[in-house]
């Protein structure tokens, strides 16, 4: 099979689960069938990488296009991108697009070329409405083209039994179109790495236990959340914030002075490292962790648990979106249901609540240490029994046969 693969993210430039999951999804197709099926990606970036079964092409912009708003000018890159990449593929079997930055280009070679179109849901722009911060306006006309894709796609991935509802509810994709598929994880990566020497770069000490949060700065991710909660931790205990790229100059702020505010009101020392460190110090920091805390307030699978998990570190997370299908309730760790106003509010009513909700779980864990052992290896047999990267794969190159016979042969094909 020849697979179009098309994404904002991909290596060196992953910012977020979308961009793992297409690195990892995108090497495992590749190397199925001893390498049978042709892998083509197209990506925002200046990538060239050619491998026998996987060809990797960044796309840059070819002009820059003035906008009212500054913010605009985000928008049409991302649109002149994808024209570039519906001129440049060809010769694919089906197209497969992540996310909305990839969606314009999906829909032109569906019809340019009548090959099936496939998105996976990483995320759906109505449940993220800070994002009008970032995009001003422009905001609207993401969530115009997401969906338009989506009304027009051929099969949808949902990587949540959530996410399936939620397309569904929200762009009316018919059930027999949408296949339920989880993220995934490298096995061999993300395994218990014990590094003494990362502990030591940020002066994190090796005998007083720590709780660790990974991820950006954005209201989706709940980090604001987190930062109120630790004034109610128990003392005795680190906290270790590797939380950086924020998505606006105004959240930047409002993550710094609650980070003062926080270390005001605790004794615990609080280390704050403002940057997305490498994967192999992430690994080591989860491996050393006594705790990892996910308090998003919208998450469509939670990639970043499944890591903590395969490393043996147990979860305190959000019970909101495809968290609850990750992380096991009371075995593998701990759900903290934050009380919305509406099933379509993402924010917390309570928000003050929430944070010493999230701060009890993580206390009831530290209380107990033999607890939190026998969660961890809990955690790694959960994520090797369901998780693997390859079984995802063979999942969705069954789902792509699946709906290339649905769709039938290109004309003159067949």
């Amino acid at each position: 099979m020849r697979i179009g693969i098309l994404t904002n993210e991909y290596p060196p430039y992953v910012y977020g689960g979308a961009g793992v999951h297409v690195e990892y999804l995108t090497r495992e197709l590749a190397s199925l069938d001893d390498g049978r099926h042709l892998v083509r990606v197209l990506c925002f970036g200046d990538q060239a990488i050619r491998q026998p079964s996987l060809h990797v092409d960044g796309v840059q912009p070819p002009v820059d296009i003035p906008g009212q708003d500054p913010r605009h000018g985000r928008l049409f890159a991302t649109l002149l991108r994808d024209l570039v990449m519906s001129g440049s593929l060809a010769d694919v079997d089906i197209v497969h697009c992540h996310t909305w930055y990839s969606h314009l280009a999906g829909c032109l070679v569906k019809y340019l070329q009548q090959v099936p179109l496939v998105l996976t849901t990483h995320s759906l722009e109505p449940h993220r409405p800070w994002k009008a911060e970032q995009l001003g306006t422009a905001y609207h006309a993401s969530t115009f083209v997401e969906r338009t894709a989506y009304q027009n796609a051929d099969g949808v991935v949902a990587v949540s039994g959530s996410m399936k509802r939620d397309v569904q509810l929200l762009y009316g994709v018919a059930p027999d179109r949408v296949r339920v598929i989880h993220n995934g994880i490298d096995l061999d990566q993300y395994r218990p790495t014990p590094n003494p020497a990362a502990l030591a770069e940020f002066g994190i000490r090796s005998d007083v236990p720590f709780v660790l949060f990974v991820g950006r700065i954005t209201r989706q991710k709940g980090i604001i959340h987190l930062v109120n909660a630790l004034e109610y931790l128990h003392n005795g205990v680190q906290v270790v914030l590797c939380a950086g790229a924020p998505d606006t100059p105004e959240i930047g702020r409002e993550m710094t002075e609650a980070v003062e505010r926080a270390r005001t009101r605790t004794s615990n020392t609080i280390i704050w490292i403002p940057e997305m460190l490498p994967k192999e110090k992430v690994i080591a920091l989860y491996t050393h962790a006594a705790i990892f805390v996910c308090p998003s307030v919208y998450e469509p699978f939670g990639i970043i648990n499944l890591e903590a998990m395969a490393c043996e570190t147990p979860v305190v997370a959000s019970a909101v979106g495809g968290i609850p299908e990750v992380v096991d309730h009371g075995e593998t760790g701990l759900l903290v249901a934050p009380e919305t106003a509406s099933a379509d509010e993402v924010e917390p009513r309570h928000p003050e609540q929430f944070s010493r909700d999230l701060a009890a779980a993580v206390n009831t864990l530290l209380d107990n240490a033999s607890v939190r052992a026998k969660m961890a290896r809990q955690a790694r047999a959960r994520v090797e029994r369901e998780f693997s990267w390859t079984s995802i794969a063979r999942q969705t190159l069954a789902f792509y046969e699946e709906t290339i016979a649905r769709h039938g042969p290109r004309p003159g094909v067949g």
